[in-house]
């Protein structure tokens, strides 16, 4: 028996006593074909992004697939001047996850998670901690479990093509 890659996302769940569901899920070249493929709407798979601010600092964005990160208003919501994507292999130092799989559940560190608001009051699909895995959750219940900071902090993007989930 082979062990399981999401075996960590799976009993960091647990352990906050949150329900998930983690099926396979084959890469996508698109957001859109990643939608398709979940039976989902692109606004529903939510990237993970790690945030790298002073020294080392980190927490977790929340940000729904047919929207970017808003720096300005995610610098404010977290009181600070200076915040940026770090290198892969800091994000993955950080985590203990690949780009691509980042989730905050069952991260080597529990950084702090900002989440965009339209995420309430759906169900969402995320990373599961291992590529050609997707993660579906309640938001509203990961939020909690997280105790996350639920503001504005995205901005449209311009037609979504190529705005795939990095993290």
């Amino acid at each position: 028996m082979t062990d399981d890659p999401t075996r960590r996302v799976r009993e960091a769940a647990d352990a906050r006593g949150l329900e998930i569901e983690i099926r396979e899920s084959p890469r996508a070249g698109s957001l859109e074909e990643a939608a398709a493929q979940r039976g989902i709407a692109p606004s529903d798979i939510v990237k993970t992004l790690v945030v790298k601010g002073k020294g080392d600092q980190y927490c977790f964005a929340l940000v729904p697939g047919d929207r970017a990160i808003s720096w300005a208003k995610l610098r404010a919501v977290v009181g600070v001047n200076r915040l940026r994507l770090p290198e892969p292999e800091l994000a993955l130092a950080a985590t203990g996850y690949e780009r691509g799989t980042i989730v905050p559940l069952g991260s080597t560190t529990d950084w702090p998670v900002y989440a965009d608001e339209r995420m309430r009051g759906k169900r969402i699909s995320m990373g599961a901690g291992a590529h050609d895995h997707a993660l579906y959750v309640d938001a509203d219940a990961l939020l909690a479990a997280y105790g996350a900071t639920v503001a504005d902090i995205t901005d449209p993007i311009d037609g979504i093509r190529g705005a795939l989930p990095k993290e």
